[in-house]
């Protein structure tokens, strides 16, 4: 079971989750490219980069096939792997995931688009500016997946987020409703569930990975 944080976080963001989860699968927290322990590299920082270094963690240490649960840009990553590597993904949970910057409530939006402006004014001269800006930039840039084109995700999927989550309702609805054998479960909370409300969270994708 692999583990994917959200933006400008790191794998500790599972703290709540860890020892449950590890009760019953082999369990991996990943730190994503340029994140915590996970050096930034050459190569495009982008969430399609990040599903391809997902897939080379896969393959580096032999694992055929795993559940992915995926937080925010995490659930971004999950969703982008799980749609271009159907054939490694058994079971995939998405959680506080979307399709397009559209889906983020205005009042969350607007602030990071003018951080972005800022950060990338001085990102010539500053590589902190560079960094922040790079960081930014997935929030304000991508993802930009196609509702159509969540038919190609062949795994059951737990469609999750709060009642109050950062993305939408409607378009936390309208992931799970174009993902073909997906389910949805909103718990009370906002955006950071996982961490707010573990014990819920934990159940429903237990109950979820466990159930037919």
């Amino acid at each position: 079971m692999l583990l994917l944080h959200g933006n400008g976080e790191d794998c500790g963001y599972f703290g709540g989750q860890l020892d449950e989860f590890s009760n019953y699968y082999h369990v991996y927290a990943l730190d994503t490219r340029g994140h915590g322990k996970t050096p930034r590299g050459e190569k495009p920082f982008t969430i399609r980069q990040f599903a391809d270094d997902l897939l080379g963690f896969l393959d580096a240490h032999q694992i055929a096939k795993a559940h992915l649960l995926g937080f925010s840009d995490g659930g971004n990553i999950a969703m982008l792997f799980a749609m271009r590597y159907p054939d490694r993904v058994n079971r995939l949970i998405l959680n506080g995931a979307n399709l397009n910057p559209a889906g983020v409530k205005r009042s969350v939006q607007i602030p990071i688009e003018i951080g972005y402006r800022i950060t990338r004014l001085f990102s010539a001269r500053s590589d902190s500016a560079r960094l922040h800006a790079e960081m930014l930039g997935l929030m304000v840039n991508e993802p930009d997946v196609k509702p159509e084109e969540l038919a190609a995700i062949q795994a059951k999927t737990l469609v999750i987020a709060g009642t109050n989550d950062m993305i939408t309702e409607a378009h936390t609805r309208l992931i799970a409703a174009c993902i073909p054998d997906s389910r949805l479960v909103l718990i009370q909370g906002s955006h950071f569930i996982a961490h707010e409300n573990p014990d819920e969270f934990n159940r429903a994708v237990l109950a979820f990975l466990q159930g037919c």
